[in-house]
């Protein structure tokens, strides 16, 4: 209903069925972060499809292994599922991935 009445802009990124999960809204920035499998986005409130920024960060490859050999589905189990987006500071976020059941976590300087 959203689409045929033209009132939503959809994220052309969510074609790659990336298991979107975690969103942290900036409207200070006017930005939108988004947490995927494997990815970070950062979007413009305005456009989503406008300047899109993306941040590739997988799991490691051995702990991907390792999680195959524990009997987990290479495709839906064995993947850095970003599962924390939390403000920091002014210039940093807090994120966390689920690093194919090894968690790891970082900070993303927005710049």
């Amino acid at each position: 209903d959203l689409l045929l009445s033209n009132s939503c802009i959809p994220f052309l990124g969510s074609a790659e069925g990336l298991d979107f999960r975690t969103l942290l809204l900036d409207e200070e920035r006017g930005r939108l972060l988004v947490g995927a499998k494997d990815h970070i986005f950062l979007l413009n409130l305005v456009d989503v499809n406008k300047n899109v920024k993306k941040i590739y960060w997988p799991a490691a490859k051995e702990k991907v292994e390792l999680c195959k050999l524990a009997g987990k589905d290479a495709h839906t189990e064995c993947a850095n599922f970003i599962r924390v987006l939390q403000p920091y500071n002014r210039t940093h976020v807090y994120v966390c991935g689920t690093g194919a059941f090894h968690p790891l976590c970082g900070y993303i300087e927005l710049g």
